[in-house]
């Protein structure tokens, strides 16, 4: 039987992503405890990576797009982590995202609150968090958003 969350994803009309796989000497999540830290997921859609650089090749619209689906990867990797179940998650603790910009683009926060909104979506009071948004001159691989997250599971 689906869960309250699996419920709710189901209402938004939101399907999940398989978990990515690592793409170097990393684990995709690690537990400690009741927290679980994800290690970052970069902006890719079904077609592929989401590149380019906030203020430069991308607008603030298509940048928070990209942090969503990054979200959709936090997800995803936090669904394996609760063995399937994500009625485990307590709350989305932080989140730390990484934007590539342009030096003189000052809109961040923004960005992020493309993943931010979502996991409000989904968790409601639980999915509102502590964060950090920055700007970074080059992000792996060219991809517009980076976001990792903490969270807490019972």
């Amino acid at each position: 039987m689906a869960g309250k969350i699996d419920a709710r994803l189901t209402e938004l009309g939101i399907a999940l992503p398989d978990a990515p796989a690592p793409a170097a000497n990393y684990v995709p999540f690690v537990r400690a405890g009741d927290l679980v830290f994800i290690s970052g997921q970069i902006s890719s859609g079904p077609d592929g990576l989401i590149t380019g650089r906030l203020g430069d090749s991308l607008d603030v619209a298509a940048g928070a797009a990209a942090a969503r689906r990054c979200g959709l990867a936090i997800l995803a990797q936090l669904r394996a982590a609760c063995g399937g179940d994500l009625d485990r998650v307590v709350r989305i603790v932080k989140l730390t995202g990484f934007v590539n910009s342009t030096p003189d683009f000052t809109d961040q926060p923004k960005v992020v609150n493309g993943c931010s909104d979502l996991m409000v979506e989904i968790f409601g009071e639980a999915g509102r968090h502590a964060r950090a948004a920055v700007s970074a001159p080059a992000l792996p691989l060219g991809v517009a958003v980076e976001i990792e997250a903490v969270a807490e599971i019972r």
